[in-house]
């Protein structure tokens, strides 16, 4: 198993690159909330900073390797991933929208990955009803102190993935 820790600011809206660490305690990756100019910046502040979502990870050279990011159309609410290693697109979004608590569908169009969403607990990530990653944020006054553990059946192994979505779409959220 493979475990990589981040404190990520309480503020939703914070667009500072943020370290992530592996085991080691060395630096693995980085994430960082991006606007894609300041026009939309200043729109999502009137909107709570939740409207326009988009997360990037990069390598520690700074090369991006996973993004992702909030689409809304015609009132309905998913996420788009891209993978810059295998270039692989993702799907993300709720499948039984209409029930209570709706599950989170990943998919590129061959392989369905769903999210359980927790608020309070582990939140997982499971491919075949087999759990393969997990992600946990525990508030602090200042900041979230993040766990994801990736399991080694894993078909993804790469933190990025985990923690684009993870920021998008349990951090953030719809």
């Amino acid at each position: 198993m493979k475990i990589y820790t981040y404190k990520q600011p309480a503020a939703i809206e914070s667009t500072e690159s943020v370290a992530i660490l592996n085991e080691a305690g060395e630096v693995s990756s980085t994430v960082q909330r991006v606007y894609s100019n300041g026009l939309k910046k200043a729109f999502d502040r009137t909107m709570d900073y939740r409207y326009f979502v988009r997360f990037d990870v990069n390598d520690v050279a700074g090369q991006p390797l996973f993004t992702c990011k909030k689409v809304s159309r015609r009132g309905r609410v998913h996420f788009q991933g891209k993978d810059f290693v295998t270039g692989k697109e993702y799907m993300i979004a709720y499948e039984g929208w209409q029930i209570m608590i709706p599950d989170l569908i990943i998919t590129d169009g061959s392989q369905k990955i769903k999210l359980n969403k927790e608020m309070e607990d582990w939140s997982v990530f499971s491919l075949e009803d087999q759990p393969i990653a997990r992600w946990q944020a525990i508030f602090h006054e200042t900041h979230f102190d993040i766990t994801l553990h990736i399991d080694g059946s894993s078909p993804i192994q790469h933190e990025a993935f985990f923690i684009a979505i993870g920021q998008a779409v349990l951090f953030v959220g719809a």
